[in-house]
Order: C-alpha cells, then sequence, then structure tokens
C-alpha cells in the first residue's frame, strides 16, 4: 500500500450537503455511496467525511454524544460499512473525521463528570475553580464568542469549553481519556477506515496551571475584530507541548494499521501555525500530515505562499503538509479572493492549477471543482452558531455548506426530493454537475484534467520545489524529479503579466496545462489570470 497519502488528494465530503436519499433535505451515507463515482471520475485518491457520529447538532456534528454511533439523520453502521465498502472497490481511500478535543454536553461521559467532583468520570473534562469574585479562573476565551468557560452549579466549578458550551473540552492529562480516545480510533479501523482528519488537533492539551493568555501583538490602528478571540496570544489555552506525547500514541496505533494516515487541522495564528505543523509531522512518529489556516485566509500573493511552503520545509524538511484552498469553515475561495480574480471560472481553474502543483498532499473541499462561490444566505436562512452570533460583521460558515447542485435547471437540482437544509442558490444551480460534465472548458473538466496529469508527473506528486525569483504578482517555481522536471508559472491578478525568459531556464516549452499563456523568444506572456506548467527538456 506504500505512502499513498504523500502527494495525495483528498475530496472533502460534507455528508449534510453531499447527497439525499430519503427527502428529507439532509444529505445522509446512502446518498454519498450513491455519488461515489463523481468523486472517482474526478481523481481523487481518498475521501474525507465531516462526523457522521450521533449528536445534538449544535455544531452540525462538531459535538458528538456517542463516537461509535452514526447519527440517525446519516444513517447507520451498516450504511457507513455499505459506503466504505463502494469506495473500496472505486479505488478511494476513506477518513473520517475525529473530534477528540471537546465532546458534546449530552455525551454520557460529560452528564456524570458534572454531577459531582467525586464519580469515576469526575476527572474526565476540564473543570476549575472560580476565582474568589465567581468569575472564571482565568481570561481564555471561546473561538465561538464570550469566555471559554461555563459555571456548573452541581460542582460549584467551572468548565473548560473552547468552541460551544455545550461543547466541553476533555481532559487530556487524565490517562483514562487517552485510553478511551485510542480505543475509539481502533473502533473505526476495525472497520476499515483508511485514516483520521484530526478536528483542532492542537487543542488537546491545555497549560496545567491555567494561566492567562497574553494579548496577540497587533498592528497599531489594526481594524476590529469581529471576535475578541483573535486578540490574544493562545500560547496557555492551545498547542501546548504535552501534545507531541499524545500524537505519538495516536502514530504507534496507525501502524498497526499499515497504509492508514492521519492529518491534523491546526488552529492558529499564522505565525506560529507553520512551526506548529512542522512540529507535529516531523520525525515519522506523529501525524502524516497537518495543514493550518495560513492558505484559508485573505492572503492570496506570490510572497505569501513562497513564505508559508519555505517555512514549513525549512521547519521540517522531513515533515509532510495538506495544503487547501477551502474547507468547510472558510469563505469558498472563489468569493475569497474575487478581487484577484479577472472572471470566476478562469479564477477557479488558476486555484485549481496552483494547489495542485504545490509540495504536499491537497485537500479539495466538494463543490470547488464546479468552481462554485460562496452562497449568499439570509440571516433567517442560516443555522451556524457563529453566523447568529455575530451576524453581520462575520456571517458564520453556512455560506460554504450549501447543498452540492447535481442536476439542471432549479433548485434543489437533484440534491433532495424534500427541502434541502439549507438554500440553493440561483448561482449554484447554474453551475451544476450534469451540465459541466457536457462542457469541455467547465471548470469541473479542468480539475480532472489537472488532477488525471499529476497523477502522471511523479515531479508534481512528491518531487522538490524551487521557487524561481519573481516579482507580484507573478509566482513560478520548479517541481523536480528523478523522472523529469516542470517550471510552474501563476499570474495571480487580473491584468496581464509577463515574465522575462531570462528568469525561465533555456529548454522549457509550454505543456497541456496553460490559460491564457503564451511563450515568445523573450518573455512568457500571461493573461488575466493566466497560468502554465511548462516541461523542462534536457540539457
Amino acid at each position: 500500500m506504500g505512502e499513498w497519502w504523500r502527494g495525495g488528494v483528498i475530496y472533502q465530503i460534507y455528508p449534510r450537503s453531499f447527497q439525499d436519499s430519503n427527502g428529507d433535505g439532509i444529505g445522509d451515507l446512502e446518498g454519498m455511496t450513491r455519488r461515489l463515482d463523481h468523486i472517482a471520475r474526478l481523481g481523487a485518491d481518498a475521501i474525507w467525511l465531516s462526523p457522521i457520529f450521533a449528536s445534538p447538532m449544535d455544531d452540525m456534528g462538531y459535538d458528538v454524544s456517542d463516537y461509535e454511533a452514526v447519527d440517525p439523520v446519516f444513517g447507520d453502521l451498516k450504511a457507513f460499512d455499505a459506503l466504505v465498502a463502494r469506495a473500496h472497490d472505486l479505488g478511494l481511500k476513506v477518513m473520517i473525521d475525529q473530534v477528540l478535543n471537546h465532546s458534546s454536553d449530552r455525551h454520557a461521559w460529560f452528564q456524570e463528570s458534572r454531577k459531582s467532583r467525586d464519580n469515576p468520570k469526575a476527572d474526565w473534562y476540564v473543570w476549575a475553580d472560580p476565582k474568589k469574585d465567581g468569575t472564571p479562573p482565568n481570561n481564555w476565551l471561546s473561538v465561538f464568542g464570550g469566555p471559554a468557560w461555563e459555571w456548573n452549579p452541581s460542582r460549584g466549578q467551572y468548565y473548560l469549553h473552547n468552541f460551544l458550551a455545550t461543547q466541553p473540552d476533555l481532559n487530556f492529562f487524565n490517562p483514562e481519556v487517552q485510553e478511551a480516545m485510542l480505543r475509539i480510533l481502533r473502533f473505526w479501523l476495525d472497520r476499515g477506515v483508511d485514516g483520521f482528519r484530526f478536528d483542532t488537533v492542537n487543542f488537546f492539551f491545555h497549560d496545567k496551571k491555567l494561566r492567562d493568555d497574553p494579548a496577540e501583538r497587533r498592528k497599531k490602528n489594526a481594524p476590529p475584530e469581529y471576535n475578541p478571540y483573535n486578540m490574544m496570544d493562545h500560547i496557555h489555552s492551545k498547542s501546548r507541548p504535552e501534545n507531541i506525547a499524545f500524537l505519538k500514541r495516536i502514530r504507534k496505533l496507525m501502524d498497526e494499521y499499515p497504509g492508514t494516515t492521519t492529518v491534523g487541522e491546526v488552529g492558529e495564528a499564522p505565525r506560529h501555525a507553520v512551526e506548529v505543523m512542522a512540529a507535529y509531522t516531523s520525525g515519522g512518529d506523529k501525524l502524516h500530515m497537518c495543514y493550518s489556516f495560513d492558505m484559508l485566509g485573505p492572503d492570496f500573493t506570490a510572497a505569501h505562499f513562497r513564505k508559508t511552503i519555505e517555512g514549513f520545509f525549512e521547519a521540517a524538511p522531513d515533515g509532510w503538509p495538506a495544503w487547501s484552498f477551502s474547507n468547510h469553515d472558510v469563505m469558498r475561495q472563489v468569493s475569497r479572493w474575487a478581487d484577484h480574480a479577472a472572471n470566476p471560472d478562469d479564477f477557479a481553474r488558476l486555484c485549481a492549477a496552483l494547489l495542485l502543483a504545490l509540495k504536499g498532499s491537497v485537500c479539495i473541499y466538494q463543490g470547488e471543482e464546479l468552481g462554485l462561490p460562496e452562497a449568499d444566505l439570509e440571516y433567517e436562512e442560516i443555522t451556524d452558531p457563529q453566523g447568529k452570533r455575530f451576524w453581520p460583521d462575520h456571517k458564520g460558515r453556512d455560506g460554504c455548506r450549501t447543498p452540492i447542485p447535481w442536476e439542471a435547471g432549479d433548485a434543489p437540482n437533484g440534491f433532495t426530493t424534500g427541502k434541502p437544509w439549507l438554500p440553493i442558490k440561483p448561482e449554484h444551480s447554474a453551475r451544476n454537475v450534469a451540465e459541466q460534465e457536457s462542457a469541455p472548458r467547465s471548470v469541473l473538466a479542468f480539475y480532472r484534467e489537472m488532477l488525471a496529469w499529476r497523477r502522471r508527473h511523479t515531479a508534481l506528486v512528491d518531487g522538490a520545489i524551487e521557487f524561481i525569483k519573481t516579482s507580484e504578482p507573478v509566482l513560478a517555481f520548479r517541481r523536480s524529479a528523478p523522472e523529469g522536471a516542470f517550471v510552474c508559472v501563476f499570474n495571480l491578478s487580473p491584468q496581464a503579466q509577463t515574465l522575462a525568459r531570462k528568469h525561465l531556464p533555456g529548454n522549457v516549452e509550454l505543456t497541456d496545462i496553460v490559460q491564457g499563456a503564451a511563450m515568445g523568444k523573450k518573455k512568457l506572456e500571461l493573461g488575466p489570470n493566466g497560468f502554465a506548467i511548462l516541461s523542462v527538456g534536457q540539457d
């Protein structure tokens, strides 16, 4: 089986929005299984399912009430096993989310833990006494707004919740908690899954002394934050050194199941994220891969991409990243970076070519292969607790979570026979799968072409990367392996650009992967959002 994950392409399924099979308007496992052919035809190596576990759905499944049960809205374990079998028949690996940092407050563990200070689960969550004035033990804040502490009268203590108050943090200093989590991972490995994506992997441990987090170093006259969480440097509430030992325990378990893999989500400020990714993947004895939000934010410059990628491999020459431009937590890429786009579809192709040319593994979020923009939802249409709390300054994450438009025509476009849990807007209906299937210049057609091209050329899968000195907004780098080398050049702007031939090897030629680019004797001309992958001939 080898290291299939190294340079592999992972397609993220957001289960509620992929395909409904029973008309309740919510995607489910049977529907997902029916649509797996789409992902196999795309050319991905694996699928990653966002949580399907039993949950009250306060945070749409990222609040787990039973880690070994499928929520009835998605189906049952029999339906999950059928999905795994079909995926494997199609040559797709199956990875599932694991939300180990916190559970739902409806989980049986927490229901027992909250009762008293001396029950068998009393120390399974992070509890702390109040200050003398009754206020929380420190200044830690929740990612979802407000203090990260919630009062529990029956214990006369606060419990920690880095996210919703209904998502209490588990206490990983307790060996029993670690053992329970490893048993859960084994349960799913024994069912045939090929790996895990770990939610908030740098949050597992906290500072035992509960020291206050200091203020973030902010630029003078920086604009106000919609969430004060971003005004702190979270050096005590997350990314603690104790995390490393537990990640090694996870890796030791994974090594018992050859061919399996892990990818960790590092939720960390940009100035810390790459070093955390490096620490968690170096040495071959921790996680296989990590991703951060460095490429999921507003920055879309050549300098940013170069700094992020070079910074990672300098910090961890033997580590491995998983890059993505979109997921279920951020605005879709064609909308987030719209200021850099000449037109949405050309920009979607540019993003695909760039992402799939980088050194590292790749995560593609469902719908990006269609060039879907962020859906513009009304307040009454949203379900996301972040959106409800911070509206209108931050509209939450529902705009990237709307259902996939499969068929032509009006909503719901084959997603369901009922009313979709989130609306399918006209601009999404217009980019449905069926019509893109038959359009040779569609975004979907390009994703398939680019994925097939990447698979044929090992230099793009795991070859070396060397950046070429260019001026903004042109990004250029060389990917090389013993089998061959390529120079990849991208115009990150909506205005035409040129790159002098003197910056390129003398023996390069255009390949089939090109958009709005022409090679002259003295320069490479790049149209708006133009790009070219150039083959490097033998000297």
